[in-house]
């Protein structure tokens, strides 16, 4: 719960009131590697916070698994679309690795914001950091060569080619792993 906290109030002030509040309605999950925490068409009822351990969010395209981003240790993650709009996803949350999350319920994450303004900073303050996130992603992913998209997800990501299957790394950078291999092996 430390580094949840420490998360928060990198963004806003954290009063003991708030403090007990988020530690009521955050609560430990532990999951083991391939279990899912989310599957398409369901709707996103949990943000998590990634205490340890790597996930990722996937969709399937002409069949073929593809892997639409990576969060470790210290992120928050989500169905974003199907969290803020309570609609069903059209992704999957898996683990990656045996993962310590801390979750909280859609209902209670509103009801924090609700009574306590500091926590609607934080939440407005994360929505932002992921819309900026995702809108530079989406803006230049498709105008980058495969050693641009794979330096520039070394800089967001680092090290995960070390922790998880090159094939997720292949289908999130949309080449082959052979392709992936040339470019590793230029480095």
């Amino acid at each position: 719960m430390h580094h949840l906290l420490q998360k928060i109030s990198q963004k806003t002030l954290i009063t003991p009131e708030l403090e007990n509040r988020i530690q009521e309605l955050f609560t430990l999950q532990e999951h083991q590697k391939s279990d899912l925490l989310l599957e398409a068409n369901q709707r996103a009822r949990y943000l998590y916070y990634v205490e340890k351990g790597a996930l990722h969010n996937y969709y399937y395209h002409d069949g073929r698994q593809v892997s639409s981003w990576f969060y470790v240790e210290d992120m928050f993650i989500t169905s974003w679309y199907s969290f803020y709009v309570q609609q069903p996803s059209f992704e999957n949350i898996e683990c990656l690795e045996d993962c310590t999350l801390y979750r909280i319920s859609y209902e209670d994450y509103q009801k924090l914001i609700q009574e306590f303004p500091a926590f609607g900073n934080f939440a407005r303050l994360l929505s932002e950091e992921i819309l900026a996130i995702l809108d530079q992603f989406s803006k230049s992913w498709s105008f980058l060569s495969a050693k641009e998209k794979y330096d520039l997800m070394e800089v967001y990501f680092p090290k995960i080619e070390q922790r998880i299957k090159l094939g997720h790394i292949a289908s999130f950078l949309g080449i082959s792993q052979e392709t992936l291999s040339r470019i590793r092996a230029g480095k």
